[in-house]
């Protein structure tokens, strides 16, 4: 885990110095296109998906559509030698980002799942239904002003925030049997606490954004606990402009840390480890509308004692400033 936090901070310094040498735009809407949110936003219990985002290049304000595929492979059993079986997790999410004042931020999403596994004897098991739904709010300590757009000087953000996941998807423990992929649901059944922190840079059309959020699980109703959650992403990106349109590519990393998860208070066997991830992204501005693709491999990973293994996540979203 020190190692993936060494290489965001090395990436972060670079492309700081990188922005020291490029040509001042006179876009005046830099600032809209720095996507520095992020949120554990599918399932989260265990390794599904908590870095795919909330970032969008939009206006403060917007309502929009996301779709999530993620990819995993599980032992099918506890043993070394069980077989592995291909899972597809797949969400469309309704999100939105609703300012309330100048300083605070509404940020809320509501997902649905629709997920499948094929096991080795060829049988299929399908889930699907409403996830649990997120509403986390954000305190903008600091905030560009609007005449500080054109200068020539780097322009910083910062937020801090906490929020509340409602376990409003189902959680059903017989999910959870055979196969030691305990994600295979679609919510966690459990209240659970965000805290979290996002940093933005620009610098004429260049930019970075770094993001740090941490999940507190607790007990569901089964007696279940998933473990605690860390997420650490940090992205780079440059906006190129075309007449009314605005298009951002974006690449950055990611790293996720799981605690192992709890059964009637005992700790589980098989459960918690960290993925590190590569981020690219490309969104696309025009008017009112953002449409955005990101994609995520891993980089390097130990999830569940090796028996689970993340293949790759795909996202792709349509936004409208409201």
């Amino acid at each position: 885990m020190k190692n993936y936090i060494l290489i965001l901070v090395t990436l972060l310094i670079t492309v700081a110095l990188r922005a020291n040498d490029d040509p001042i735009k006179s876009f005046p809407c830099i600032w809209k296109h720095t996507s520095y949110e992020d949120l554990c936003d599918t399932c989260g219990c265990g390794g599904n998906g908590g870095s795919m985002g909330f970032g969008t290049g939009l206006n403060n304000n917007f309502i929009g559509l996301r779709y999530i595929a993620q990819k995993y492979r599980s032992r099918d059993g506890i043993f070394e030698n069980s077989p592995w079986i291909n899972e597809n997790f797949n969400t469309v999410q309704l999100w939105a980002k609703i300012p309330v004042s100048n300083r605070v931020v509404i940020n809320a999403l509501l997902p649905y799942h629709a997920h499948n596994r094929t096991f080795a004897d060829n049988t299929e098991q399908k889930i699907n239904g409403i996830g649990d739904a997120t509403v986390l709010a954000y305190y903008n300590l600091l905030k560009p002003l609007p005449d500080s757009i054109i200068s020539i000087k780097p322009k910083h953000a910062l937020q801090i925030g906490g929020g509340l996941k409602v376990p409003t998807g189902n959680f059903e423990a017989a999910n959870n049997e055979g196969s030691v992929n305990p994600s295979f649901q679609l919510g966690t059944g459990s209240w659970d606490y965000l805290l979290a922190a996002n940093y933005g840079l620009t610098h004429r059309n260049w930019g970075i954004s770094a993001m740090l959020n941490y999940t507190v699980k607790t007990e569901n109703s089964a007696k279940y606990q998933f473990g605690n959650q860390l997420n650490v992403t940090i992205n780079t990106f440059k906006t190129y402009y075309a007449s009314n349109f605005a298009f951002t590519p974006q690449i950055g990393i990611g790293a996720e840390y799981y605690d192992q998860n709890k059964e009637f208070g005992l700790t589980v066997n098989d459960t918690g480890g960290d993925v590190a991830f590569a981020r690219f992204g490309l969104e696309t501005t025009f008017k009112r509308y953002a449409l955005g693709v990101s994609s995520m491999l891993p980089l390097a990973q130990h999830l569940n004692d090796g028996k689970v293994e993340v293949k790759n996540r795909f996202s792709v979203y349509l936004n409208i400033n409201i």
